[in-house]
């Protein structure tokens, strides 16, 4: 085999694999991608992990067809320093391949494509959603999904479309995040994808204005955005009902405004316990106060404004949960109040400020937290309360 390609498309394209790409496998080829000829204009790269597959294409020279596996990391570190100029590829006897670019000359030791594992073949992608909204829609829920992998079923996101709606639920049994979008698509998918393939997904579509095509078997699930196929085994297992999580009786709401309470949270968990990293939140008429205490090492408090009206109620939380979601609540609409210079004068100018809602009903009850008057979303995120 033998081609030549640009370095900034080669970079480009290698850089979405990396992930994927098994660094320290127990499975040697692994930590190799595949590089192959697809006709006269055309090379594939391909990198898995058995799991999750990647496959990219990529604008070449082909000089002579074929096909070469070489070492991802190492590839890709090489390309990425070398000059924007063409990168000369060629595959040598036992698998060596030689590459050259500018005054850089490399020979890189590969194996057979014999080793390298088949992947699954491509099925067809019938559905079609926004990358923006499938990305919204990751970036919101996978902070929940459980860091234990004994616990298989949570170890992922259950995603759902049909009924004229797109849903996507994950949970690590302690919070609970929820997001749903009423549009309806040419078909119907309940499926559980893993973690590891929704953060690949986010990567290969983040700078895409496009859609993400997507259709499953009863093993996989397949996206494609922007001519990059992303293969993904399913999840197996049933995923808890997280309709009986989601509470219905919450009868109190206490809205203000999330960047005060995401200040106010980093602050005051400084001094959280560091085995239970609790906050207190004591919510009453016009305020929430949020405490924490150490045994050994002292305490803090701070008071923020709320809008509420009712007994005082106090709320338990764990504070790396509330930080969590409020760390990825967007805040592009805070309405901060900024000062302009206009003519000699100084004008306010009141931008749109984030605020957010709990719904609550007690101290001993899940609390249900909200963008406060969200119209485009259904989000909610559930957490699970602490005694204090």
């Amino acid at each position: 085999m033998e081609f030549v390609i640009k370095q900034s498309a080669l970079k480009e394209e290698l850089g979405f694999v990396q992930g994927i790409v098994e660094k320290k496998s127990t499975i040697p080829v692994l930590s190799n991608i595949l590089i192959e000829s697809v006709g006269e204009g055309t090379i594939r790269i391909v990198g898995t992990d058995l799991d999750v597959t990647i496959r990219c294409e990529a604008a070449a020279d082909i000089k002579q067809g074929g096909s070469m596996c070489i070492q991802a990391r190492k590839l890709f570190d090489i390309v990425r320093l070398l000059e924007n100029q063409d990168v000369h590829f060629t595959k040598e006897e036992n698998e060596w391949v030689r590459m050259s670019c500018g005054k850089s000359k490399f020979r890189l030791a590969g194996v057979s494509r014999d080793q390298f594992p088949e992947v699954p073949e491509f099925r067809s992608t019938p559905l079609k959603l926004s990358a923006k909204v499938f990305n919204h829609f990751i970036q919101h829920t996978s902070f929940a999904i459980t860091q234990e992998q004994s616990r298989f079923t949570l170890s992922g996101a259950k995603f759902m479309v049909g009924d004229g709606s797109v849903k996507m639920v994950t949970t690590d049994g302690h919070r609970l995040a929820f997001i749903e979008k009423q549009e309806t698509l040419d078909g119907t998918m309940d499926a559980l994808i893993p973690k590891k393939a929704l953060v690949e997904l986010t990567k290969i579509s983040r700078d895409s204005n496009g859609e993400i095509s997507f259709g499953e078997d009863p093993n996989h699930i397949y996206f494609e955005v922007d001519g990059r196929l992303l293969i993904t085994r399913k999840l197996s297992g049933t995923f808890p009902n997280y309709e009986m999580v989601i509470p219905k009786g919450n009868d109190k709401t206490a809205t203000f405004d999330a960047e005060e309470m995401k200040a106010s949270i980093r602050r005051v968990s400084l001094m959280a316990d560091e085995r239970t990293r609790s906050v207190k939140l004591l919510i009453r008429s016009g305020e929430i106060e949020i405490s924490s205490q150490a045994a050994e090492e002292g305490e803090a408090n701070e008071i923020i404004a709320a809008d509420y009206q009712g007994e005082e109620v106090a709320l338990g939380f764990n504070s790396a949960y509330l930080q969590d979601f409020l760390n990825v609540v967007s805040t592009n609409e805070s309405e901060a109040a900024q000062e302009t210079e206009n003519e000699g004068e100084t004008v306010r100018v009141k931008e749109n400020r984030l605020r957010l809602a709990f719904d609550f009903k007690d101290s001993n009850a899940q609390t249900l937290i909200r963008i406060a008057n969200e119209t485009t979303y259904d989000y909610k995120y559930i957490v699970m309360p602490l005694r204090i």
